[in-house]
């Protein structure tokens, strides 16, 4: 049994109960205005608008995405090898680390990275809606450190649930990958192996080490000038 099987739950007593639910996150990314339980998608999009600050919404409680530079930066080299073979044969598009999306329900979460292939684009509802009713083919998640195991376990089963087809989560500070085809069929990668973009991505393939050196590359850089 999962969350997604459980019968809806009353509200949480304590903010314990409430960092539980959402995958003992740290409770610096809760916000509390608006209240938790009472937050819209419109308070997704007006944080986002005022403050620059991307937050998902789970069980009506706006919950902030942690991403460093180096996330951010590994996010843009992985974006940069997709986004090229993506293009290349004209699959679809891949969305970044703001991409909120609509999965069922109330929920919106936001993939570091997510391609959506062309049969799962809903057409105009993504020129007109802030937050678009969409399921990616692929989401992906790069971990930081105010990421837990419990949440990103959440989100595994919450992509499924919707019909994500593949999820890979990425660790730069292991060097490492886990690839999900389903909630409990996991690949786990390291450094001297390659992503792979299975059904999905037929044909996609990078090496982790490629990848990884190339994030190191740039702060070594940085760090290396007089």
């Amino acid at each position: 049994m999962t969350i997604l099987d459980l019968p809806p739950r009353t509200a949480p007593v304590t903010i314990a109960d409430l960092l539980s639910r959402l995958g003992d996150i740290p409770p610096s990314r809760i916000r509390l205005h608006p209240f938790p339980g009472t937050a819209t998608q419109r308070d997704v999009v007006s944080i986002h608008d005022h403050e620059n600050v991307t937050c998902e919404l789970v069980e009506g409680t706006l919950v902030a995405k942690p991403m460093g530079l180096r996330e951010s930066l590994l996010a843009m080299i992985l974006a940069h090898y997709l986004n090229t073979f993506i293009e290349a044969n004209d699959l679809g598009f891949l969305s970044g680390e703001a991409g909120t999306m609509n999965l069922f329900g109330d929920l919106v979460r936001a993939p570091d990275l997510a391609f959506i292939s062309f049969q799962r684009l809903p057409g105009s509802e993504v020129r007109d809606k802030a937050i678009p009713r969409v399921v990616p083919d692929l989401a992906i998640e790069i971990l930081s450190d105010g990421n837990t195991a419990a949440e990103m376990q959440r989100k595994l089963e919450e992509y499924f649930a919707a019909g994500v087809r593949l999820v890979w989560i990425i660790d730069h500070r292991t060097r490492s990958a886990a690839v999900y085809t389903s909630v409990n069929q996991v690949t786990r990668l390291a450094d001297s192996e390659s992503l792979e973009g299975g059904d999905v991505l037929p044909g996609f393939t990078l090496s982790l080490k490629q990848l990884f050196d190339r994030l190191e590359r740039a702060f070594n850089a940085g760090s290396a000038r007089p």
